[in-house]
């Protein structure tokens, strides 16, 4: 068996992997036990007692962090020439159309998130196979396909995220950085677990929301009493 390190002892000083913690409580615990020379991102994972396969059970929203997430949203707008001035004036980091559909298709998704108008979507659907799976296809209901794209692009800057249970019924997501206070993060924390209560299938027979907790790039997960969050 390896030795533990100087930051693992400390880690296990102040953590206790078994108990649950009351979700203010975990918000600061992480803090604590991060180590990490760089601002590690925090992360929140609630399990849910869904079917991911069934339609009726697919829980996917948006939600506006109170704080951000503090990170910087790199944002495409995919859009034709009378909408290019408003997306650039919003803040967007990348503007245009055929030339950066034809970029994508030679490999590039160098983005966080994509933003078009519903007139370019049947140009948008031919790149689908390559931004589906990297989760950048824009999509009306989260309000990435829209008319309003200056609109969309400062609600992106300014922390708003979409989210969707996995296939195993997990939602995960980036909640803000350990730099953040450890109110920041719980009311960040507070503000999607409440979007997603909100989402709870009507056709859910069962527990809905079964596991939450939360841990940092590189810290273990806290766990946190699901019934503190409800």
């Amino acid at each position: 068996m390896s030795k533990l390190t100087k930051n693992q002892k400390a880690v296990i000083a102040k953590y206790d992997a078994a108990k649950e913690y009351k979700l203010a409580e975990a918000c600061g615990l992480v803090k604590e036990i991060t180590y990490t020379k760089f601002d590690a991102s925090v992360e929140l994972h609630v399990n849910l007692g869904v079917d991911p396969r069934k339609a009726n059970q697919m829980v996917r929203g948006v939600v506006t962090l109170p704080h951000g997430t503090g990170k910087t949203t790199r944002v495409l707008v995919l859009c034709t020439p009378d909408k290019e001035n408003e997306a650039k004036e919003a803040g967007a980091d990348y503007v245009g159309l055929d030339e950066y559909i034809e970029k994508i298709k030679g490999g590039w998704t160098d983005v966080d998130v994509i933003i078009c108008t519903p007139s370019v979507m049947a140009k948008v659907g031919i790149i689908g196979r390559i931004l589906g799976p990297r989760g950048l296809m824009p999509n009306p209901k989260t309000g990435t396909v829209t008319m309003e794209v200056g609109k969309a692009v400062k609600e992106v800057k300014a922390g708003k995220i979409d989210f969707k249970v996995d296939k195993t019924g997990i939602v995960h997501a980036a909640i803000g950085k350990v730099s953040f206070s450890a109110e920041q993060i719980n009311d960040n924390a507070k503000e999607l677990l409440s979007a997603i209560i909100k989402l709870k299938p009507q056709a859910l027979k069962g527990t809905y929301m079964k596991a939450v907790s939360i841990c940092s790039t590189m810290s273990p997960g806290i766990r946190v009493d699901v019934k503190s969050v409800e």
